[in-house]
């Protein structure tokens, strides 16, 4: 069986409330720009979700609102503390107690880049990979039976893109 990842680091961030804890900032302009073109995008290439984990930031929540409003049937989506700045070993336990066959992820810097680039046996030739800008999206496909089975480097490479490619 084939499992899809829709890898996604939220879209950009607002930086300019200094009451704002860093779990609290929302959105900016640009990243409420950005997280819907994901999501057309997605639907466009028949990227469609149906479980979603979401760090339970301020910020990753409102890129899962914007992006699933694009989306037809988007999941409920499961937000989750253990994902806020997580690890790649902790995203990577997270997705092993995922269900469903394709499942998207939101989560943040440095964690999300260490964690796509363990995934794939190959990286993209993509100038954005290493950086995983706001809102970066990789697709990664698992020829695994289920997500319990998930481990380093089994990922192939679908697509890789940011929001500014996608800007018209």
């Amino acid at each position: 069986m084939t499992l899809r990842l829709i890898l996604t680091r939220h879209a950009k961030s607002e930086w300019n409330n200094p009451f704002d804890s860093d779990h609290q900032r929302p959105l900016n302009a640009r990243g409420r720009r950005s997280a819907p073109l994901i999501g057309r995008w997605l639907a466009a290439q028949g990227f469609l979700p149906q479980e979603a984990l979401v760090s339970d930031a301020a910020r990753t929540r409102e890129t899962w609102t914007l992006l699933s409003a694009e989306l037809p049937d988007a999941p409920a989506p499961k937000f989750d503390a253990i994902l806020y700045h997580a690890p790649p070993a902790t995203m990577r336990a997270v997705l092993r107690a995922a269900r469903q066959p394709c499942v998207i992820m939101i989560g943040h810097n440095p964690g999300i880049a260490g964690f796509a680039a363990s995934l794939v046996r190959a990286q993209p030739d993509h100038p954005k990979f290493g950086r995983y800008p706001t809102c970066g999206t990789l697709i990664a496909d698992f020829d695994i039976p289920d997500w319990s089975q998930l481990d380093w480097q089994q990922g192939t490479l679908r697509d890789f893109i940011t929001p500014r490619e996608l800007e018209g």
